[in-house]
């Protein structure tokens, strides 16, 4: 298998097990992420949508975040 099927695979993996073992909170993900952060919501999985600012943000206030590229969902098919 090429190396760049081989990522492909692999991503697709990450994604999907992203995917089933969080909550989306779609554009609310910068607030929920600090109200996770500061025990003002339950802790837990999330992922969604956060500007490249809002990110940084999120960064500088200690909150550990991972940013993805956005994935067709043929791709990850």
């Amino acid at each position: 298998m090429p190396v760049g099927t081989q990522a492909l695979a692999l991503y697709r993996q990450l994604v999907q097990t992203i995917i089933s073992h969080s909550e989306d909170v779609g554009s609310a993900f910068a607030d929920e992420a600090r109200k996770i952060h500061y025990n003002e919501a339950p802790q837990r999985p999330i992922r969604g949508q956060a500007s490249e600012d809002e990110c940084e943000a999120l960064r500088d206030e200690g909150i550990q975040i991972l940013s993805l590229p956005a994935a067709k969902e043929e791709d990850l098919n």
